[in-house]
């Protein structure tokens, strides 16, 4: 509760900060158009010397050699810039003279010069508001660590940084000094956001430590600015000492990302560096290094930090994802869309070019080449959306297949006898695909003859039967013949059939494919069910048709179960309302009534803890959030417990599991629960880790701590700390423990369970 405080403490100070500096860059950026247009006194004169927008100064009639009289009202001599620069940056009015003596005035809009409403107005205040958005969002929705809060402050410092560019530019006194801080400040901010995540990583890091003294740099940007606005005569080349040591930042960055990769290979890092170092290359030498060594640009910084805009969102993309860098579903699919949009843009342009490229200038082409592409990359997104939404319309008039998989699967699930699952199978076909004849055909492949009979419009030939295969369905005449099953003797296929010809869908055809799967596989067990029940009857006694063995073992389980569940209710709750009834006892024979109100107060108070304590109990007997919220709230609920009774550091990781049985999630909840129980109880530890990683079609539970640890053969034969009871759990479902501890030097747990694993390596093991 305190971090939390601590945290909001923080954020609102920034937002509000941010909120205040970005609502007055973006006024200044509003407040006139940007023109650029460079002039030099001559006999008295401010002459044109240079033009930045030469289509919008030839719409005007101005030209190189005009004099420039006045600037929004006021005779050119007051005008401030041009004491530092002969430039007029700004301006909403101009007063020329032509060379002749005419006289001319231009009234300036920012829809005049498209270019620079685009990318010194629109897309600063667009980005500025979406940064806002990505803040809120992290703050509020994101997990509280020290990551997400220096990812928002990087988000914003870039955002302020990238706004105050085209504002820097007008030589505004307050969009200098935050332009020259937020570049240092954002770089600082990554330089402590990667230190922190390589140790989130347990990735050795190869830098300082003392990260914080960085942030003497973005101070000290601070006051170069203010020096730029006493003495606006040295802002060049105090702008120059802002983008060495920005160079310098970056050069450390990339180098210490670039040496962790190739030392490493780590995929995390090789993300990281692709949103660094790509899109840092334009803004590097297309305008940081000429304005550093010729003092002059290729492309102007608000075009060129564009570029940048990557760098943040990568970051925050990897965040939505809930685990820092688990994104390579997202990368693939936004590679799969750039790849389909850009050739439908090359395509388009191109015709474009040739169909109108005579009345339209190459800044137009590419700012609809832009325009197209990321709008075609965004309509993917919303047609993927909008696709699963619409499922239903999309894929089938009569319903969403995937929904009626589910049910057919259900209500097949439930019979126990082959006869009955068949009936019911080709019954559930004939409802969702709305045939008039399905069926089930039983051929005997060693007499060559059919066991059942084919409905008499259908004739099924035998080699059809010998030649199906496994997952093939076949369309045969008016007929499609669909493999089911097949054993020592028998093989089972689907038919189904129409009064008229009939032709199934894709969709329709890929349902019956994995019902087919699922039934094969009900088939089979059905098989083993219907064995073990005849071979229960054959063992079954005469005289009380019981099973002594069956029920001596369920009953020993039950017993068992009884006997823990007492005794922990006898060492725990029961203990606590035997104290509660005495102190009761107490109050009921005393004489003395003073201080009864707060005495009995006391005793509501235990009464409220033990109730407590006892709901608690019962939650881990079934955790309700396991079935209500999923796996991972049931755990991180355990887990804040456990940090409330707990005198050890704990360290944990949980990744989001897609498991198709969903009984591992409980297993998974119970061996959380006995490690973490072990902790508390036996380890003495000071220091606890638990990690639950995603595997390949299955899952992996790492355990650390730095306790007293054990013997491993002294707790596996005597069965202690319940290490036989995580071990039976995994085995059930087929996966590897493995368990290394000594006296005095802890103990390592690691539990391996693959969904469908046909391991049988159950034993503990000591490394």
């Amino acid at each position: 509760m305190e971090l939390k405080t601590l945290r909001n403490k923080l954020f609102w100070p920034a937002i509000i900060l941010y909120l205040i500096i970005g609502l007055y860059l973006n006024y200044v950026n509003y407040s006139a158009p940007y023109i650029e247009i460079e002039v030099e006194k001559e006999d008295g004169k401010w002459l044109v010397t240079r033009l930045y927008y030469k289509d919008w100064a030839n719409r005007q009639n101005l030209s190189i050699g005009d004099a420039i009289l006045t600037v929004d009202k006021r005779p050119i001599d007051s005008f401030d810039q041009l004491r530092y620069k002969s430039r007029i940056l700004s301006a909403n009015d101009l007063t020329i003279m032509k060379p002749n003596g005419d006289l001319i005035n231009i009234h300036i809009k920012h829809l005049d010069i498209p270019q620079q409403f685009i990318y010194v107005l629109i897309i600063p205040a667009c980005y500025y508001l979406l940064t806002l958005f990505v803040a809120f969002y992290l703050h509020f929705k994101q997990r509280n660590s020290k990551l997400v809060d220096l990812l928002i402050l990087f988000v914003l410092s870039v955002s302020l940084a990238y706004v105050s560019s085209g504002v820097s530019g007008r030589l505004d006194a307050i969009g200098i000094i935050v332009n020259r801080s937020s570049m240092l400040l954002c770089l600082v901010v990554l330089l402590h956001f990667l230190r922190n995540y390589y140790s989130f990583v347990k990735t050795n890091w190869m830098f300082t430590n003392n990260i914080r003294l960085f942030y003497i740099l973005p101070i000290f940007a601070f006051i170069l600015g203010l020096m730029g606005t006493i003495y606006p005569t040295a802002n060049d080349i105090l702008s120059n000492i802002v983008l060495a040591m920005f160079l310098i930042l970056l050069v450390i960055i990339l180098s210490i990302l670039l040496i962790s990769y190739f030392k490493y290979s780590s995929p995390q890092l090789k993300i990281f560096l692709n949103s660094i170092l790509i899109p840092f290359l334009p803004f590097l030498f297309l305008y940081a290094l000429p304005k550093v060594l010729f003092h002059t640009y290729i492309l102007s910084s608000e075009i060129s930090s564009l570029f940048l805009l990557l760098i943040p969102f990568s970051f925050i993309f990897t965040q939505l994802a809930e685990r820092l860098f688990d994104i390579e579903y997202h990368i693939t699919r936004l590679r799969y869309y750039v790849i389909f949009s850009l050739i439908f843009t090359v395509w388009f342009t191109v015709g474009l070019y040739f169909i109108a490229g005579q009345y339209l200038t190459m800044t137009a082409v590419s700012g609809v080449a832009f325009f197209t592409f990321s709008s075609l990359v965004i309509l993917f997104y919303i047609k993927e959306k909008v696709d699963y939404r619409k499922r239903k319309i999309l894929f089938s008039t009569k319903g969403d297949y995937i929904h009626q998989l589910y049910t057919a699967v259900d209500k097949i699930g439930k019979t126990i006898k082959i006869d009955e699952l068949l009936e019911k199978f080709a019954y559930e076909v004939s409802m969702h695909l709305e045939l008039e004849d399905v069926f089930v055909l039983t051929y005997n492949y060693e007499t060559n003859e059919f066991m059942t009979v084919a409905e008499e419009n259908f004739t099924i030939h035998p080699d059809t039967m010998e030649e199906i295969r496994l997952g093939e369905i076949r369309k045969v005449d008016k007929v499609y013949v669909a493999f089911l099953h097949q054993d020592a003797r028998y093989k089972r296929a689907l038919v189904l059939g129409h009064n008229n010809t009939i032709h199934l869908k894709d969709e329709e055809l890929l349902w019956l494919e994995l019902l087919l799967l699922y039934v094969n596989n009900f088939i089979e067990n059905t098989k083993m069910v219907e064995e073990l029940l005849e071979e229960l009857k054959h063992m079954k006694q005469a005289d009380d048709g019981q099973l002594p063995w069956l029920n001596k073992l369920l009953w020993m389980r039950f017993e068992e179960e009884k006997y823990l569940l007492a005794q922990e209710l006898h060492d725990t709750n029961l203990q606590e309302q035997l104290h509660i009834a005495r102190e009761v006892d107490v109050l009921v024979n005393a004489k003395d009534t003073t201080n009864m109100q707060e005495k009995l107060a006391e005793i509501h108070k235990q009464m409220i803890t033990s109730l407590h304590e006892l709901r608690t109990y019962c939650e881990n007997l079934k955790p309700p959030l396991l079935d209500t919220l999923g796996l991972n709230a049931a755990l991180e609920k355990l887990i804040r417990k456990v940090q409330e009774r707990a005198n050890f550091l704990l360290i944990y990781t949980i990744d989001r599991l897609y498991l198709e049985d969903e009984r591992m999630n409980l297993m998974i909840y119970r061996l959380f629960q006995e490690l973490l129980n072990n902790a508390l109880k036996h380890s003495y530890a000071t220091s606890v880790e638990i990690h639950l990683k995603e595997k390949n079609d299955g899952f992996e539970i790492v355990y650390i701590d730095d306790g007293v640890g054990c013997n491993v053969e002294d707790i596996i034969v005597a069965e202690s700390m319940g290490i036989r009871g995580m071990q039976e759990r995994v085995k059930a479902f087929n996966g590897q423990f493995y368990i290394d501890s000594n006296v005095n030097r802890g103990m390592a747990i690691r539990i391996i369970v693959i969904e469908g694993s046909e391991t049988h390596d159950y034993d503990a093991h000591s490394g």
